[in-house]
Order: structure tokens, then sequence, then C-alpha cells
């Protein structure tokens, strides 16, 4: 629970702050850049109905810091 509402956190608080953020800065690549974790995305085409699966997790900065005041919050409420 608090891994999921961590990175959503932070996805969120990472969208805002590149939008204030010009394209190639330092900052930008600290705090909206990621890197991509999971298995390939598999396509397959059966004549009938096309299926794809995988996922991708995107990680940065932001899901990290996101994270820990997730831990922080929940471990407040509790």
């Amino acid at each position: 629970m608090t891994l999921i509402v961590g990175v959503l956190i932070g996805a969120v608080v990472s969208e805002v702050i590149g939008l204030f953020l010009t394209e190639g800065s330092v900052a930008e690549q600290l705090f909206v850049r990621y890197v991509s974790f999971g298995p390939e995305v598999t396509h397959w085409n059966l004549v009938i109905i096309d299926l794809t699966f995988g996922f991708q997790i995107h990680f940065n900065l932001m899901s990290v810091i996101g994270v820990f005041t997730a831990s922080q919050i929940l471990r407040w409420v509790r």
C-alpha cells in the first residue's frame, strides 16, 4: 500500500515540477526523467483477438521521495 501510494505521489509531483522546468536542464533530468524496469511488452495477434502482455515501472527521484512521504503519512495516520 505504501509503495503504490508513494509512487503515485511521486509521479504527480514529478509531472507538476516538469511543467516549470526547462527541457534539458539538470533539474529536469534529476526530477522528471525516469528509468524503466520490467519485462518487454509482448504482442500476440491471434487473428480474432490482439493480446498485449507486459508492464513497466518508471522510477525516478520523486518516486523515492514519494514513497518516503507516503510511509511517513501512513505511519502518522495509524
